[in-house]
């Protein structure tokens, strides 16, 4: 009776091992095939979908974002771009990488800027590249400046009895240390930089907002102020009042899209549920596993 109940037991196992390898199996291929530009929606053309790119917190980086509007514009039953944005700005060049990419995006799909809380320095940078942006009245944006912080610890260092021996090849590869002050001449090299920075930053947003706001004015506004939503609209920095689903209805308008929209978000949220669902089940069969061991190796009490 014990080896028949143990036979039935590793049946069952081998069973729930073949069932989950066909289930992962089936939804991987699934996966794939949403996430291919090749599927039947876009082969045909069919579709009313508009893509979500989030940006959210400090932008340091620009590859995810990149990744997510180049799939999004080769995917013909995605009609156009929704970009929800809620962060206050970050770093230069990826602002700048994911921006050429919107500009790229809008050749084929229009797309629009939704900004939720914040959307401000390089945030609306990003921002100002889509056809339109939306946000709400009490929204945070604008702030089109640049920022350097270069903490002095000098004082600090003699204090503890620290010394810093700095040994260099160029005479000004160590500008910026935070172990000696700036020369007047460093600091000179140094505001030139931003200002190189913060006129790239103007002109960009002069040409992505081209017809809303002249350059002259922009130049005006563009001192690292941060603006509400509803000063924003009346300055020509943004062009609606609206609330997410509002961008998402507006850019199926711009896409052609007729009646009700579908929202389409990354595949890799689901990639990430997949990867759940894979480990979890996995430990299962251990546990089982570990489990009929167990039962095999324990004396039965009848």
């Amino acid at each position: 009776m014990k080896k028949s109940r143990t036979g039935v037991t590793i049946i069952f196992l081998l069973v729930l091992t073949a069932v989950f390898i066909i289930v992962a199996g089936a939804l991987s291929i699934v996966l794939r095939q949403e996430s291919s530009s090749s599927s039947w929606a876009d082969v045909f053309g069919f579709g009313t979908k508009v893509g979500v790119v989030k940006i959210e917190g400090a932008i340091t980086s620009s590859d995810d974002t990149l990744k997510q509007l180049r799939e999004y514009r080769k995917k013909s039953s995605v009609k156009a771009v929704v970009l929800r944005i809620n962060s206050p700005g970050g770093a230069v060049a990826p602002a700048q990488e994911i921006y050429r990419e919107i500009e790229r995006t809008r050749q084929k799909k229009p797309v629009v800027a939704s900004i939720e809380t914040v959307g401000a320095s390089a945030a609306y940078y990003i921002a100002s590249a889509a056809d339109r942006i939306v946000c709400s009245d009490g929204s945070i944006t604008g702030s089109i400046g640049v920022i350097m912080m270069l903490p002095q610890l000098q004082e600090l260092i003699q204090k503890l009895g620290v010394d810093v021996n700095v040994i260099k090849a160029g005479k000004y590869k160590d500008i910026g240390s935070t172990v000696r002050p700036l020369t007047d001449e460093e600091r000179k090299i140094l505001e030139n930089f931003a200002d190189e920075i913060h006129d790239q930053f103007i002109h960009d947003v002069a040409a992505g907002r081209k017809g809303k706001i002249d350059e002259q004015k922009l130049r005006s506004v563009a001192d690292g102020r941060f603006f509400t939503g509803k000063k924003a609209m009346e300055l020509g920095l943004v062009d609606t009042i609206g609330n997410f689903y509002d961008a998402v209805k507006l850019a199926g308008n711009l896409g052609g899209i007729e009646g009700e929209v579908d929202v389409l978000y990354p595949k890799k949220r689901w990639d990430n549920y997949l990867d759940l669902f894979l480990e979890s089940a996995s430990r299962g069969i251990v546990r089982a596993s570990e489990h009929l061991r167990l039962i095999q190796r324990t004396p039965e009490i009848r």
